[in-house]
């Protein structure tokens, strides 16, 4: 296990023109769950699809359509809840969430109200090296996605694609123990890292799906624990609700706001209004949507559609079971196993798929070399090639992997190393039989190398006295036999001869 200290949240603090103020927030993330079906029909999830393509006639509250649930979408929402090391639920069942919204055509949403399927959780946020907090999750349930109006086609008219009505979304909703604009921004990376590992969501907020509705309050110092000794949430302030964050910049943003727009209020005498709100990133502003509605206002009951989702342990065991490893664990174990720091493991665990390649680089090779080629040469070219992912790498773990072997056999110099590597993700090829179709192999014949370096110094006999006189001006003679060499003799040895020539 990783050796973490875990720390209690640090409030963020905003001065007020009379008060010091501190921020609370909770998070609800709508994650879509990764499914080639939506929740209770058998239309295609699959995203860019024409408009209006992917809709089964339940989707579109046809009368009569019955909805059947995807017992994929459960087995998901299952090992989202493990991989957040909390409570399932054997027994659920699904509620009727009764509002009207253009692109919802049934007029209610089938969602999870009384008996969701997830019970409490954790996810750990790392905040810096060494350092990760807890933030608390309440519960996780499965509930149906609303479609899309489309408002910029027509200056008169609105349209709406139900593509994405009925996609199954899981509603992770976090406790108020969020304290900072930066936390809440660490937490949902983090909740979206954990997911991507499990295969349960995409993560892709620029194509909504997952988004965040995010609450916000402030308090007077010392309130929060008075909440945390009590329960009692009139502790924490009158909270707001900022709909539909698909930024983790305009996260933070946007909490940084409204903070402020509530602080300026209770400060003048007034009270926050409890309500939804809009935050709109060009004016840099929130604005009010609507009032907030309570439980009661939607008119939940029980779906008369669908009978109580029951589950077995051993269903449930069986799904742990497969799990893949999960970040922490395989940050630490790339700490324990390979050496590494921890920044680097954090580096190389960030997405499943950097994981596995540097595993398979590793493989054979010394994982702190392994290591370093992966985030340093492999990631860095990779992010000049227009961001590239490790997935369309034109280099492959097993090239990397024998550009390392060159280098730990003394085939090639580091310097050579890269000029190889160059020619490996341009044009492709094996690393060994480009090094020896090219004549790239590092000169490690001492006798040719001590050739060098006397023709060198007899060439310079007043450089020669200066780096006697001062030893530092040495490397100069190692830079002019390199550049002699073409940059293939072993540097260690040139170093060497160097010193013993020049110290005679």
């Amino acid at each position: 296990m990783l050796d973490l200290t875990y720390e209690a949240p640090k409030p963020k603090v905003i001065a007020g023109a009379k008060h010091d103020w501190e921020l609370v927030i909770g998070l609800e993330v709508h994650a879509q769950v990764q499914s080639n079906a939506k929740l209770f029909s058998g239309a295609s999830t699959k995203f860019g699809a024409e408009p209006n393509n992917n809709v089964a006639f339940v989707d579109a509250g046809m009368p009569g359509m019955l909805p059947v649930i995807n017992s994929e979408c459960v087995a998901q929402a299952v090992r989202t809840g493990l991989g957040l090391k909390a409570d399932i639920n054997l027994y659920s069942a699904f509620d009727r969430k009764n509002y009207f919204y253009p692109d919802l055509p049934q007029g209610y949403q089938i969602s999870q109200l009384y008996h969701p399927i997830v019970g409490e959780g954790e996810v750990l946020v790392d905040m810096e090296p060494g350092i990760a907090r807890v933030v608390r999750i309440e519960r996780i349930h499965l509930e149906q996605d609303a479609g899309k109006s489309i408002h910029d086609m027509d200056p008169n008219m609105s349209f709406v694609d139900l593509n994405r009505t009925g996609v199954a979304l899981m509603e992770i909703v976090s406790r108020p123990d969020i304290r900072g604009p930066e936390e809440a921004a660490a937490y949902v990376l983090k909740l979206r890292q954990i997911m991507r590992y499990l295969g349960t969501c995409d993560g892709n907020m620029q194509n909504g799906s997952m988004r965040a509705d995010v609450n916000v309050s402030v308090c007077l110092p010392g309130a929060y624990e008075k909440y945390k000794e009590t329960g009692d949430f009139s502790h924490l302030g009158t909270r707001c609700e900022i709909k539909n964050m698909n930024s983790t910049r305009f996260i933070q943003q946007a909490i940084e706001v409204e903070a402020k727009r509530q602080i300026a209020i209770l400060e003048a005498g007034g009270e926050v209004d409890q309500e939804t709100r809009l935050y709109d990133p060009d004016k840099g502003e929130t604005r009010s949507m609507r009032s907030k509605e309570e439980a009661h206002d939607y008119r939940y009951f029980p779906c008369p559609d669908l009978l109580p989702l029951e589950i077995e342990q051993a269903y449930v065991d069986d799904l742990k079971a497969a799990l893949p490893e999960l970040p922490d664990e395989k940050r630490a174990r790339f700490m324990s196993e390979f050496g590494l720091s921890e920044y680097d493991a954090s580096v190389l665990t960030a997405e499943a798929e950097n994981a596995a390649f540097f595993e398979d680089v590793a493989d054979g090779s010394d994982g702190k070399l392994a290591a370093n080629w992966v985030i340093n040469e492999l990631f860095g070219r990779l992010k000049k090639d227009d961001d590239r992912e490790i997935t369309d790498s034109p280099v492959s773990p097993a090239q990397l992997s024998g550009i390392i072997a060159l280098i730990t056999k003394g085939d090639i110099s580091g310097k050579i190393a890269k000029d190889l590597f160059e020619i490996v993700y341009t044009e492709g090829g094996d690393p060994a039989e480009i090094v020896e179709a090219r004549g790239m192999k590092q000169v490690t014949d001492t006798g040719a190398i001590e050739k060098a370096v006397d023709e060198i110094i007899a060439a310079n006999p007043a450089q020669v006295e200066k780096a006697r006189e001062n030893p530092k001006l040495a490397g100069w003679f190692v830079g002019q036999v390199m550049k002699a060499t073409g940059g293939k003799a072993n540097p260690k040895a040139v170093n060497e001869i160097v010193a013993a020539k020049l110290g005679g």
